[in-house]
């Protein structure tokens, strides 16, 4: 069942870009598109306000330094325009790379037929500069996210400056409560790459105690950054270690490889645990390396 619901999310990807009608169209959406539109228009066709406002908006433009909201699970500062959504996919399989050999690899299609953690996600800019997000894993853990910019990179300003507050919850967010906030610290190089710092405090990271205790909470710092090798190819990786609290097993570590194509980012990763909320990412990974993926689309 999870192996046709992998092939129908990919089949439904793809389809999406090579359908105009579906996907939007095969350029980025930047100025001279809109211009292009615009001449095909009646010449005393009258601009709306709205029509003047979206093509005024520098957050409608792709930025290529970081394209996509999220690195591998860690967020990025990307702004979402006001009145914009955008939604992701991920996708954590369960069998473990190293397990067998080579031939045992192949014949389960490096993972694809084995069980996976799946996350869907939704995000809407309800205001300038400010988005609001939820995340909902296949295990009934529900995480909301409300992201704002502090301050943008600039000439006079080295970095940008992004707080966000979250909770999840387990059990369609019944369950287990865990608050948390953070900043994101961003440095882009030039249209090449950009860097980036987070440290992170999320409570309740200790799920085996019935009452609070000392390390039931956690610090982390995340570190990431995504590298445009090429057009519009781009190197992805992450970690994410904890300098205080409770700080079970490994660091979780990810990278992969991500190519935009429009509105659409597809991004094959490896990594050594399944967390795609603040919480799990707390409780670490392991000593074993899955393959995963995310697809991501923006609706503006």
């Amino acid at each position: 069942m999870i192996a046709a619901l992998v092939h129908s999310t990919l089949i439904l990807a793809l389809a999406a870009t090579a359908v105009p009608a579906l996907a939007g169209p095969a350029s980025d959406p930047v100025k001279p598109a809109t211009a292009a539109a615009s001449t095909a228009a009646p010449a005393d066709a009258p601009a709306t306000a709205d029509d003047d406002q979206d093509d005024d908006d520098p957050d409608r433009d792709v930025n290529l330094a970081q394209p996509d909201f999220t690195i591998v699970g860690l967020p990025t500062s990307l702004r979402l325009p006001a009145l914009k959504s955008a939604f992701r996919i991920t996708h954590r399989f369960g069998r473990p790379l190293g397990q067998g050999d080579f031939s045992d690899l192949l014949q389960d299609a490096f993972g694809l037929d084995s069980g996976a953690t799946i996350g869907f996600e939704y995000r809407f800019g309800i205001m300038k500069a400010t988005q609001a997000v939820v995340h909902r894993t296949n295990n009934r853990t529900i995480q909301f996210m409300l992201q704002r910019e502090v301050v943008a990179q600039s000439d006079t300003f080295p970095v940008g400056i992004t707080a966000f507050g979250t909770v999840e919850g387990t059990n369609n967010f019944r369950d287990s409560y865990s608050p948390g906030v953070g900043v994101i610290l961003s440095r882009e190089v030039t249209d090449r790459a950009a860097f980036y710092v987070e440290p992170i405090w999320v409570n309740n990271t200790n799920r085996l105690p019935k009452e609070v205790v000392d390390d039931n909470d956690a610090i982390l710092i995340g570190l990431g950054g995504r590298l445009r090798l090429a057009g519009s190819l781009y190197a992805v990786g992450e970690l994410t270690p904890r300098v205080t609290g409770y700080d079970p097993g490994k660091t979780q570590v990810a990278f992969g490889l991500e190519k935009r194509a429009g509105g659409h980012s597809f991004q094959l990763n490896v990594g050594n645990g399944f967390g795609t909320t603040f919480a799990q990412m707390a409780r670490g990974g392991n000593d074993d390396w899955y393959l995963g993926f995310n697809i991501s689309r923006k609706f503006y």
